[in-house]
């Protein structure tokens, strides 16, 4: 079965603050219905495991009242799996969710930098939305170089941060830390929709960017399986080939 694992923060105040903090529910729940229309199973994971707190949710939104009422995404949020247990292999695609709480636990996980390293050098899809890529951050591939490094990378702007009053909270600016790892930051104007696609690592900037990234992400994923299933084809005609040509060849002995 096609599996794609969507990431949780674990934190759920904003510093020493007292704010609350959690997963942004837009940015789950969007990416969450593009995957299920697309015909993916999605699993739940954090930081901390079991439940993951959660950021307001808009009740006027359709979409997110239909993922916070759905019975087996509830289920699923209610006992979330550790991203330092959860198997690498069994998924095609990850997905980490934003909400300001990710730039505390993201960064600094080993184990959700092991996990994102290992999907992707194993062919997968990496996509992260608004403050998900603080997941993104200090993870090492297997050839030595960051994951970031030398590609174009879209998140949280300073500008945004400011916009949203939370320049003074936050532990550092996502933007300028992704550029020191070596990204290059893209961005659309404040709170516009913007969607980076840089091989197999697919970004967006804020919740309006969650969507997007989804559908960016299910386009490589398809691609993926044509050009296996291709190469499966030029493999089985390759080898009735190499039959057809034994079989001549005793026939004529």
């Amino acid at each position: 079965m096609k599996k794609i694992l969507l990431i949780l923060t674990s934190t759920s105040t904003l510093g020493d603050t007292g704010e609350k903090a959690g997963y942004n529910v837009a940015e789950a729940s969007h990416p969450w219905k593009v995957f299920k229309d697309a015909g993916y199973f999605v699993d739940f994971a954090s930081i901390q495991g079991g439940q993951a707190p959660q950021d307001d949710v808009d009740e006027s939104d359709p979409i997110q009242k239909a993922f916070t009422t759905d019975e087996a995404a509830r289920a699923s949020l209610y006992n979330t799996a550790k991203v330092d247990v959860v198997d690498p292999s069994q998924y095609d695609a990850l997905y980490l969710v934003g909400g300001h709480g990710t730039m505390w636990d993201f960064p600094d996980s080993a184990g959700l930098q092991k996990l994102v390293a290992s999907v992707y050098d194993d062919g997968g899809v990496v996509g992260a939305v608004c403050h998900g890529p603080a997941g993104l951050l200090n993870v090492e591939l297997g050839n030595g170089f960051r994951l970031v490094e030398d590609r174009e990378v879209a998140a949280f702007t300073n500008d945004e941060e400011r916009a949203a009053g939370k320049d003074s909270v936050i532990p550092f600016f996502l933007a300028d830390r992704l550029q020191e790892q070596g990204a290059t930051h893209v961005s659309a104007d404040v709170f516009e929709e913007k969607v980076s696609v840089d091989d197999r690592l697919v970004t967006g900037q804020n919740p309006a960017s969650a969507a997007g990234v989804a559908k960016e992400m299910v386009k490589i994923l398809t691609e993926v399986v044509r050009e296996e299933k291709a190469e499966e084809q030029h493999d089985a005609e390759a080898l009735r080939a190499r039959h057809d040509a034994e079989a001549e060849a005793g026939d004529q002995g």
